[in-house]
This record gives structure tokens, sequence and C-alpha cells, in this order.
């Protein structure tokens, strides 16, 4: 398995294979903590659904069949971000979160979820998940992408800003707990001047 550095930052978003390719692990140096990204494995499930359990309220954590469904969908992507040895980059045991994402019937980019257990947070696991998700959809063309997000999640608000996500409209009663949510937009490819 290979191991990259990042050439500046929390995350690398340069030209080395990124990390659905088969074999290619990335591994992520930030403030001393050290993470790879990887593939999705069926046997992360049940770990993948705990954390979503613990990173969002009722009403907004999937159930165990919702989050299969979005994983399993097709045109969806699931990479895992799980800490590493700082002595040797070796794999340790420890999920610290993940993303799911995919490419929706329009051809655009969708952020289904992105989960960080609250240990890995303000290390730049997210930023490295979302970075790595919005390159996958940049590689099959997508030319933006979307997410949404509860009205008074604003942790999230102030993160998906900071990646240059805007907002494009809200909408009402959205998740079953009743909240709004907004619905937050980033282009991926430069738009075609017309002539």
């Amino acid at each position: 398995m290979q191991h990259f550095r990042p050439a500046s930052g929390p995350f690398y978003s340069g030209s080395t294979p990124n990390c659905c390719e088969p074999g290619a692990i990335l591994l992520y140096y930030n403030v001393g903590v050290e993470f790879i990204l990887r593939e999705f494995k069926r046997e992360d499930f049940e770990i993948l659904w705990d954390i979503d359990q613990k990173c969002f309220s009722p009403g907004i954590s999937y159930s165990r069949l919702e989050l299969a469904a979005y994983i399993r969908r097709r045109g969806s992507l699931t990479i895992i971000a799980e800490s590493a040895d700082a002595k040797g980059g070796a794999q340790s045991p420890g999920i610290v979160g993940f993303i799911v994402a995919e490419v929706d019937r329009r051809g655009m980019g969708h952020i289904i979820t992105i989960d960080v257990r609250a240990a890995g947070r303000r290390f730049g696991v997210g930023s490295g998940l979302l970075a790595a998700a919005e390159d996958q959809l940049r590689a099959v063309r997508c030319p933006g992408v979307r997410l949404e997000t509860a009205v008074d999640n604003l942790g999230a608000l102030a993160f998906y800003k900071r990646h240059g996500y805007f907002l494009e409209r809200t909408i009402p009663h959205y998740y079953s707990n009743g909240v709004d949510a907004l619905i937050l937009r980033k282009d991926l490819l430069p738009q075609a001047k017309s002539s």
C-alpha cells in the first residue's frame, strides 16, 4: 500500500493517486494527528452507523437501512478516515470519520453525510474527507456539489463556508424532526464561457 504526504495544508489535492484508486491510501498530517483515507469495507458498516448516531440527533441521523442504502446506491462513494500509528504510519484500529457522496441522475455531486467523531474534530479529518470526495466528483466531471444541513447546525455552516460552499435555498421541515434544511452548493469545474 502507498502512503502520501500532503504538499501543504491539512489535506492534499495534488496529482498523486487519489484515495479511491485500488490500493491507494492517503496519509495526512495535521497538528500532530495522522490519519489515512481509504475505501469503505463491508465490515466497517456498524462502526459507521454508530458514528452517525453520535454525530447527529434523532430525526437527522440515519437508520441502519437508510445508511446502508446510501452506501450501496449506484454512483455513490464512501471514504473512511482512520487513525494511523505515528511511528510507522501503520493502520491502527479506529475509524475517526467518513463521508458518503454520490453522483445524482443529473450528473451533479451530492454529499449525503460527513461524520467525524468528537475526538477527531479540529484536526483536518473533515476537511480531508471533503476534499477527497470533491476530487472524486471532479474526476467524473461533476460541475458542482450540493448538500443539506440543518439550519441550526452552526458548526457545519461555518465548516462549509470555509470550504467554499454557498447558500442555494432553504427547504422548510426537511428533516423528520421538523427542522428546516439549508441547501448549500459549491462549483467544482470552471464554468464554460458562452460566446
